[in-house]
């Protein structure tokens, strides 16, 4: 069945870096745009960032530009969210999700979801 896994997250300082990783089977990975979106308590799941099929292209909005990177690996089945410069205000769950063709930045838009990383960052 389709799974996907995200791991690494953690508790961390303001300014360190952490990597989360989104493992995925069940479907053809290179098939699918993956976005990685988060969700803090109280808030809305919002979009972080997407990359297409190919890993050619990536998006990410604003509050995340310049310290965010994704990245994929059609090889191994997986995407990557490489988190540098963190702040507090990025602590919430961490969810990848996956699309078929293009990359939108609405989660109802995603067909696929994984259970999600707490990512906790102090002050």
């Amino acid at each position: 069945q389709v799974q996907l896994v995200e791991s690494g997250g953690g508790l961390v300082q303001a300014g360190d870096s952490l990597s989360l990783s989104c493992a995925a089977s069940g479907f053809t990975f290179s098939n699918y745009a993956m976005g990685w979106f988060r969700q803090a308590p109280g808030k809305e799941r919002e979009f972080v960032g997407g990359i297409n099929r190919s890993g050619g292209t990536t998006y990410s909005v604003d509050f995340v530009k310049g310290r965010f990177t994704i990245s994929r690996d059609n090889a191994k089945n997986t995407v990557a969210l490489q988190m540098n410069s963190l702040k507090p205000e990025d602590t919430a769950v961490y969810y990848c999700a996956a699309r078929a063709v293009v990359v939108r930045t609405l989660p109802s838009e995603y067909k696929f979801w994984g259970r999600g990383t707490q990512v906790t960052v102090s002050s």
